[in-house]
């Protein structure tokens, strides 16, 4: 039997005070430029008791916070707070919690439920993780969507093994900068495919050899690094502009993992899927819950702690109060290569 609101405010009188300040998105927009983020003042409602409140430190802007605002999300519903990926400190919830600082991600958040860009969140107790040591609070809410996709991509299709080789496509994305980071955490070598001659921009135990696909003939290149055999797995992050080289380079046995598409056709040679004894995944975090994706963060929180896997760095010109979130979104939509983070109490 559920109990009524004003039992639960009295059993938690903690939470009664507590007034949520935060962004809202009451209508879809048209358009990018046409997002309509205004700040709203609620009171937070009663916290069930499998829930925590987390008081919100930082919470980053994702692709998706935009592409949601514009209805390219039909899941998406309105009016809703937006954010996906979060850090701050339990403030209400069960004991053991209390005053802990934790982050999180979710399909759900900021979607298809009020998100993170606000000064406070209910979210399931279950859903957060502890931050781990030599992290800090700002670090933690820029890991969440980059890492849980890549996570995800590499547990799905069989996590990577020592002796195993990885290819990035779309190294320098940040989704490709996390897959290069817990390819070699697992002990793999990485080669990543880029666009044009740049070098890796990100961290990684091993740096991994970078291939400029306008210049390199990529198959051909991972077939000469791999004695012929090929690329284990191929983490396709960029789509269908990749598509061919990457199942050109892919091993007998290998493994190809999708998680974006500018055009949502490309020939599929079928004969080569099943000689090769290919492997397809197809990721969307959209579609995890918060407690879901927050036992992905808990098993990527060990490689945090010993320094295998490194956060994006917080530079202060990505940073925004939430009373510039425009200008933080446009930022993300620009193609901006920083991690962009909205602090409610700036």
């Amino acid at each position: 039997m559920t109990l009524p609101a004003m039992t639960l405010l009295a059993e938690r009188p903690q939470i009664a005070p507590i007034v949520r300040r935060g962004l809202r998105l009451n209508a879809k927009a048209d358009s990018y430029a046409a997002i309509d983020l205004v700040m709203e003042e609620a009171p937070l409602r009663a916290l069930r008791p499998d829930e925590v409140v987390v008081k919100i430190a930082a919470a980053a802007v994702n692709p998706s916070d935009a592409k949601a605002a514009t209805g390219l999300m039909p899941y998406a519903v309105f009016p809703r707070t937006p954010g996906r990926d979060f850090s701050g400190t339990v403030v209400a919830g069960p004991e053991a919690l209390l005053g802990r600082n934790v982050f999180g991600s979710s399909g759900d958040l900021g979607i298809r439920q009020d998100g993170a860009q606000a000064s406070h969140m209910i979210v399931e107790a279950d859903a957060v993780v502890e931050v781990p040591d030599g992290v800090s609070l700002r670090e933690a809410a820029g890991i969440g969507v980059p890492f849980v996709t890549a996570w995800e991509g590499l547990r799905r299709a069989g996590l990577p093994q020592p002796g195993e080789t990885v290819l990035v496509l779309g190294l320098n994305g940040k989704v490709g900068q996390a897959v290069a980071q817990i390819a070699a955490w697992r002990g793999a070598r990485v080669i990543g495919v880029v666009r044009r001659a740049e070098p890796f921009i990100g961290d990684a135990l091993v740096p991994p050899l970078v291939l400029n696909a306008s210049a390199e003939d990529v198959p051909a290149r991972v077939r000469d690094l791999t004695e012929g055999k090929g690329a284990d797995i191929v983490f396709n992050t960029v789509g269908d502009p990749f598509y061919d080289i990457g199942q050109k380079a892919m091993a007998v046995g290998g493994r190809a993992v999708f998680i974006a598409a500018i055009e949502r056709f490309v020939t599929f040679d079928i004969l080569a899927f099943y000689k090769g004894r290919h492997t397809y995944v197809g990721i969307d975090t959209i579609a995890l819950n918060s407690v879901e994706t927050g036992r992905l963060l808990a098993a990527l929180a060990p490689g945090f702690a010993a320094g295998a896997l490194k956060p994006f760095p917080i530079h202060e010109r990505a940073l925004y109060p939430l009373t510039e979130a425009r200008a933080a979104y446009a930022a993300v939509m620009g193609s901006s290569q920083d991690r962009v983070l909205l602090l409610p109490e700036a």
